[in-house]
């Protein structure tokens, strides 16, 4: 019995999967259930086993994205020595992780509330993270006494600006150039 759970398990994982990849690529408020089935070569009733409804869909999508995100943000985070790497690390690899979003996916997200509540939602803890970093790198020396909440409430305010597109408007940087510029800006800010 236990292989078949497994195999459930990694059947769904691989949905997601493929499911994060379609939405990353397209968006998803013009693709039907009908349409989101055919693209996945699955029946519909495959994709009611994985959520209630098209919007149920799309947010556990989200949330299956950004745990992979963080996943491998805080992977890159680990293998990063010193405070001011760390700090770099950990934006520069948001940065990338966000960077395989497309504009249409991140204006469907944004128009649609229980998915932008979830990218909200993991916007708000990793500018708790940040404020970990900094804190480990004030208490290690590395950085000079700055206040950590406003460094990281700094950071995700820029954040939330890289992802709705207004740091591209007005610089012309892509997404992931601007998350380089904001750890070196950032890092070069607190240090000691």
């Amino acid at each position: 019995m236990e292989s078949h759970s497994s195999f459930a398990t990694a059947r769904r994982t691989e949905l997601f999967d493929t499911l994060v990849e379609l939405f990353l690529a397209e968006g998803f408020a013009h693709l039907t259930l009908d349409a989101i089935a055919a693209r996945l070569k699955c029946s519909k009733s495959t994709l009611y086993t994985l959520a209630g409804s098209k919007e149920q869909l799309v947010t556990a999508a989200t949330v299956h994205f950004f745990k992979r995100a963080t996943e491998s943000v805080e992977a890159t985070v680990g293998v990063a020595t010193g405070s001011r790497e760390r700090v770099a690390a950990y934006l520069t690899a948001v940065g990338e992780a966000l960077a395989v979003a497309s504009d249409r996916f991140m204006a469907d997200l944004d128009a649609l509330a229980p998915a932008r509540a979830v990218y909200e939602r993991n916007t708000r803890i990793a500018a708790r993270r940040v404020q970990e970093l900094i804190t480990d790198g004030v208490a290690a020396g590395d950085f000079r006494r700055v206040h950590a909440a406003f460094a990281a409430n700094l950071a995700a305010n820029m954040m939330v600006r890289i992802q709705q597109g207004g740091v591209r408007a007005d610089t012309g940087l892509d997404d992931a150039s601007a998350y380089r510029e904001l750890a070196s800006i950032l890092t070069a800010g607190v240090s000691a």
